[in-house]
């Protein structure tokens, strides 16, 4: 059980001040050891499937499969993790995966069938332990209310964008220069090793939420319509990820050097990383509902130019400036979920995110493969383009509902006439009750006398400044 730090808000959020939170680097280290293999798993499938089958097509199936289990399960592994906490979930998780993996990777290697192999990848997919969930849970508790969650939703996203910089490229020299399911063997291995480690971390943990035994109403993350939204925004991004695995594999065996695809994909992953540091530096004065908006349009505008690259170069660069979008919308959207979901529904909140993307993924892997295997790597491209246009069209049109729900008004007994803002248990809860307190000259219990006056924004969660306009 984990509660909530007080930090100085006084102090410029970043990343050191961030990492100095008691308790962070016990749960950061090993849920770093923990993820490292989820960058492995996808194109470790497609490499393996495709050398034993020889089709891309084939390989999509297997891997969208994986990536569809998983999407599945996600929610399912969010929801008994609130309520049971995450080692109870983790170690019986990370079991039957690195089991699920061996099996996917000797079927593969017997030249099973492709329905075969995607029988076996659906215990493989539905077994991928939600370790980046968890970790942005147990920030989330630590930070509650605190100008730092936006710097730990970028730096959650620097590390998963830092494991898909090394797991591709990790798993493209295992597979190509060691042996085929020497990727998959991998990654089975480190799963298990580090969720061990993770799940054995179990000071910093989230409070459980069973209603039971906390008397609370039972809230589930999907009733949240802000959190429907982002998923159907996040199936966009997922797709991006999916297109560009399928299609820079085949762009690279195209043009004969299949070791390409590691670099091609590594610095695509490097400009994800590189807006994600970025992201947790700068104190933005826009609120997250645009700033996500701003960042699925420059998404969409970079993704729709892939299909028009010809060279390693061109590829590497567009990958590049495609990086650098998805991170101010993926990092916006988790940052998001604090406002949109209560706390005891936020690790399923972050795990139907996960879940999303891996199902954008899985759907962009089939349609990408079959468009490579029958026309090259330039209609694989076209998936992302087009993913990406319908969740922007989508966004727009529901961005409404990602206002944070409006705090409830209360009398106070002891200035008649006047509101202060109850505590509605989301993270703009303390700023609301101090907006409120300054516009009726009442400040209410646990609320600075000394806030700022004018309009307000969000600078990140639960942290306002003056005169910003969302």
């Amino acid at each position: 059980m984990t509660s909530a730090v007080t930090t100085d808000t006084s102090a410029r959020p970043g990343y050191g001040q961030l990492l100095r939170t008691p308790g962070a680097l016990g749960f950061v280290l090993p849920g770093f050891a923990a993820r490292l293999p989820f960058g492995m798993l996808t194109i470790s499938i497609l490499l393996l499937v495709q050398h034993t089958t020889g089709s891309y097509g084939s390989a999509g199936i297997v891997a969208a499969v994986t990536g569809i289990s998983m999407a599945l399960s996600a929610p399912l592994m969010g929801i008994f993790t609130d309520r049971h906490g995450q080692s109870a979930v983790l170690v019986p998780v990370v079991l039957a995966h690195a089991a699920a993996v061996s099996g996917l990777a000797a079927l593969a290697l017997a030249d099973a069938n492709v329905w075969l192999l995607a029988l076996a990848a659906v215990p493989t997919g539905a077994s991928v332990p939600q370790v980046g969930p968890m970790v942005r849970a147990r920030w989330a508790a630590r930070l509650e209310g605190s100008p730092l969650l936006p710097t730990a939703a970028a730096f959650e996203s620097v590390t998963d964008e830092f494991t898909f910089v090394v797991g591709p490229v990790l798993a493209t020299a295992l597979c190509t220069g060691v042996h085929p399911a020497a990727g998959l063997v991998t990654e089975a291995t480190l799963t298990l090793l580090g969720g061990l480690l993770f799940a054995a971390r179990r000071a910093s943990q989230p409070r459980t939420h069973a209603p039971s035994a906390t008397g609370e109403k039972r809230t589930f993350a999907l009733s949240h319509p802000g959190l429907r939204v982002l998923i159907l925004a996040f199936l966009g991004i997922g797709a991006v990820f999916g297109g560009m695995q399928v299609s820079l594999a085949a762009f690279s065996n195209e043009i004969g050097n299949p070791g390409a695809n590691g670099l091609l994909y590594g610095v695509f992953a490097a400009g994800n990383m590189i807006a994600g540091i970025a992201m947790g530096a700068v104190a933005w004065k826009i609120g997250p509902r645009r700033r996500l908006i701003l960042g699925y349009i420059g998404l969409t505008a970079a993704a729709s130019v892939l299909w028009a690259a010809n060279s390693v170069i061109m590829l590497g660069a567009l990958g590049l400036v495609v990086g650098l979008f998805i991170a101010p919308a993926l990092i916006t959207g988790y940052t998001m979920v604090e406002q949109l979901v209560p706390a005891n529904a936020r690790t399923e909140a972050f795990t139907w995110l996960t879940g999303s993307i891996a199902f954008g993924q899985a759907i962009a892997v089939i349609l990408a493969g079959r468009l490579t295997d029958a026309h090259g790597s330039a209609y694989g491209f076209l998936v992302p383009m087009a993913a990406t246009a319908l969740a922007l069209t989508v966004l727009l049109a529901l961005r409404a509902k990602l206002a944070p729900k409006a705090p409830s008004r209360i009398v106070n007994a002891s200035a008649p006439g006047s509101e202060v803002t109850a505590d509605t248990g989301t993270g703009v809860e303390a700023a609301a009750r101090a907006e409120g307190a300054v516009r009726t000259g009442v400040t209410a219990p646990g609320t600075p006398s000394a806030a700022p006056r004018g309009r307000v924004n969000e600078r990140g969660m639960g942290h306002r400044v003056p005169v910003t306009v969302d």
